[in-house]
């Protein structure tokens, strides 16, 4: 939900485009997850599960690979979170569409981002 909120980052503007909206995610999360108790406070910096981690370590090691030193993005952290094939967030965007082909124009349009900042 985050990379749809932050809005402005391509792999933002690629989910809408492809009718994938916050509050799509919203509604497909609580189905899948179920409502949180109206009461319940969460800690102020919840620990990450291990499949949100390992999303986040994968979004790290693909831009090392890349060999460039610019920051991880958003769409870093969509295919990350893509490649974690139980995860709750790999659920929510294949209910709601999302698929191998979509993770494949994400990184067409990724490389071709990079490809015009480095001229």
């Amino acid at each position: 939900m985050g990379i749809l909120i932050e809005g402005t980052s391509p792999a933002a503007k690629f989910l809408r485009a492809n009718g994938i909206t916050f509050f799509k995610v919203r509604e497909e999360t609580v189905n899948l997850l179920g409502k949180s108790e109206m009461y319940f406070f969460s800690p102020e910096h919840p620990p990450l599960t291990e499949q949100a981690q390992r999303a986040l370590d994968w979004a790290v090691e693909e831009r090392l690979k890349s060999g460039d030193s610019g920051e991880i993005t958003t769409t870093h952290i969509l295919l990350g979170t893509w490649s974690e094939k139980e995860s709750a967030g790999r659920r929510i965007l294949e209910t709601l569409g999302f698929n191998d082909d979509k993770a494949k124009e994400v990184i067409e349009s990724m490389n071709r981002d990079v490809a015009l900042s480095s001229r």
